[in-house]
């Protein structure tokens, strides 16, 4: 692969160990996000409040020679309280597209996506949270980014709160495509809170792409809670058993209406 195209990478490493000696929850903070990691959070925002949870994330896909990157600048995930238990969700980013052998790159919008989060469940004897998330993807982007056929993402997502520093946390989901079988969706969270602004995890997740090929992942990063309704995150993945690795850095807001 290209070093050129691995710079930014590398780049994004030496963030981590920036930030790491500023001194980073994943679990047990104020304000709870379904980012950086893959695992939807089994927690809605607020009734009344609204969440924006925005970064840079950056993907390489290599195969045999040919390489690829994504950019997505920003991605944004727009979470709406409207009531205890229901938020609404909205998904909108701008992509750039860059190949090897390219000198051109690509730039366009992706596929608005719509949806909403419904709080199920909550066993305080048992620290287990339930939630279901469901999106419907809107062929809406530009020539290069949109989609042809229908597609929704549902999830079903839970967590156990193990003991005020550890806790789990996992997806079970069905991408819905038109014309086509779909995919099958997992995730698999450990967090760790390692002070009270500071937490870690580890992920590994991965897809069942048309019910058949499986593509498995693993990724890890961690938070920084800035303010009680602001937090910082990086991460940084790879592929398990094919070709690709990605860094993403970003921030959430929550603001919530007295």
């Amino acid at each position: 692969m290209s070093s050129n195209i691995l710079n930014p990478f590398y780049c994004c490493l030496l963030l981590v160990g920036l930030f790491c000696s500023c001194s980073i929850s994943l679990y047990g903070q104020s304000i709870v996000t379904d980012r950086p990691d893959q695992t939807e959070s089994s927690s809605t925002v607020p009734k009344g409040s609204f969440q924006i949870e925005s970064g840079i994330h950056i993907t390489i896909n290599e195969q045999s020679s040919l390489a690829e990157r994504q950019i997505l600048l920003p991605t944004n995930l727009f979470r709406i309280g409207i009531s205890n238990s229901v938020e609404l969700r909205v998904v909108n980013q701008l992509e750039i597209y860059q190949s090897h052998f390219s000198e051109r790159n690509i730039v366009g919008m992706s596929d608005l996506q719509l949806g909403a989060k419904f709080f199920l469940l909550e066993n305080e004897q048992k620290a287990t949270q339930i939630a279901f998330l469901a999106h419907i993807v809107i062929p809406s982007g530009t020539s290069h980014f949109k989609g042809d056929n229908f597609r929704s993402i549902n999830k079903l997502a839970v967590s156990h709160q193990v003991n005020d520093n550890f806790g789990i946390a996992y997806n079970l989901g069905y991408n819905f495509i038109e014309k086509e079988k779909g995919d099958f969706t997992y995730t698999l969270a450990f967090g760790f809170g390692l002070t009270d602004r500071v937490s870690v995890y580890i992920e590994p997740y991965g897809e069942f792409v048309n019910l058949d090929e499986h593509i498995s992942s693993f990724d890890t990063g961690f938070t920084y809670l800035l303010k009680d309704n602001v937090q910082l995150d990086f991460s940084f993945g790879m592929g398990l058993n094919h070709d690709m690795n990605y860094m993403a850095i970003g921030s959430s807001w929550n603001f919530n209406k007295k």
